[in-house]
């Protein structure tokens, strides 16, 4: 019986002696071209010109979600409100006999001034309402504010809506003397949320006039994207027309009679929230014109230090 011995040579593949594949053709050219690349120092500065094209998108993706927060109202820290809560620089009662003495620290000429913002000219034409809340205490001796009526007034001066408001907390300070509020007036009030959303609804999509508004926001647990607002309270020109103090913080009484030559809030039944909206409107109306004009040059001012920096 014979057999058949077979003698297999085996050879080291292309890998070498431990037989590991050094790759395709394909890869080693990939291989060979980056070390190319990284001894004549091409590989880095490729590498920096691809870090500062994706540092420049992520501060892009940056700035466009911080002026998306700006319209839709903040972080939402404040779950009772319809936009989260906001803190401003004015006075809690603009309306008492005491609060025009008050003023604002904050430049009433700086364009980043929340009613110092022109309206984006994609929005097109906004129809224009003027607002004013009423409030009374609630709390320990009244300390806190709350909404007992809120009106709103068209550009015309035509009511919109007027009506008395329950506040969530129980009422311990009237403050009839100013909020012109009686305790019978919020037997059948409307409840506060139920006002809220139909207020809210009427001012979404309007550009929105008052004095001191940012109080009314507040108490409305509501934010007005600033674009859309106009504070008669913050405007420069309504000052220089009365004989003021630009910075001064103006009651709406004094301005009306300076101005228009109205006596509003008169007597001991206290103010009308129809009555001083329909006053903020036509003092703003005296100004329209100049005040949007000027608003207009701000802004574009702003977009041109914007790209100027953006270029940098």
């Amino acid at each position: 019986m014979s057999g058949l011995m077979l003698n297999l040579v085996c050879e080291p593949g292309p890998g070498g002696k431990s037989g590991k594949s050094r790759g395709s053709s394909k890869h080693e050219r990939f291989l060979g071209r980056r070390h190319y690349l990284e001894h004549k120092g091409l590989l880095k500065e490729k590498q920096n010109k691809k870090q500062k094209k994706q540092n420049k998108w992520i501060q892009q993706k940056k700035k466009k979600e911080s002026q998306s927060a700006q319209l839709n109202g903040g972080d939402g820290s404040n779950p009772d409100a319809i936009f989260p809560k906001f803190t401003s620089c004015l006075p809690n009662k603009i309306n008492e006999p005491s609060s025009s003495a008050n003023t604002c620290s904050t430049d009433i000429t700086s364009r980043r001034d929340p009613t110092h913002q022109a309206a984006p000219r994609t929005l097109g034409p906004l129809k224009y309402v003027a607002l004013d809340c009423e409030m009374v205490g609630t709390g320990p001796k009244g300390c806190c504010s709350e909404l007992a009526r809120c009106s709103i007034v068209s550009y015309d001066g035509d009511v919109i809506f007027d009506k008395y408001i329950k506040p969530i907390n129980p009422v311990t300070d009237f403050r009839t003397r100013w909020s012109g509020v009686r305790r019978q007036d919020l037997f059948n009030a409307l409840p506060f949320h139920q006002a809220q959303k139909e207020i809210v609804k009427i001012l979404t999509g309007k550009m929105v006039v008052g004095h001191a508004i940012q109080n009314d926001f507040k108490a409305l647990k509501y934010f007005h994207p600033a674009c859309q607002t106009r504070d008669t309270a913050r405007i420069p020109l309504l000052n220089q027309k009365a004989g003021l103090p630009e910075h001064e913080m103006v009651s709406l009484k004094r301005l009306s009679k300076a101005i228009l030559n109205k006596d509003i809030q008169r007597g001991k039944r206290g103010h009308s929230s129809v009555e001083d909206a329909k006053a903020t409107m036509e003092l703003y109306k005296v100004v329209e014109n100049m005040w949007e004009q000027k608003l207009s040059d701000l802004s574009l001012s702003a977009k041109a230090v914007d790209l100027a920096l953006n270029q940098e």
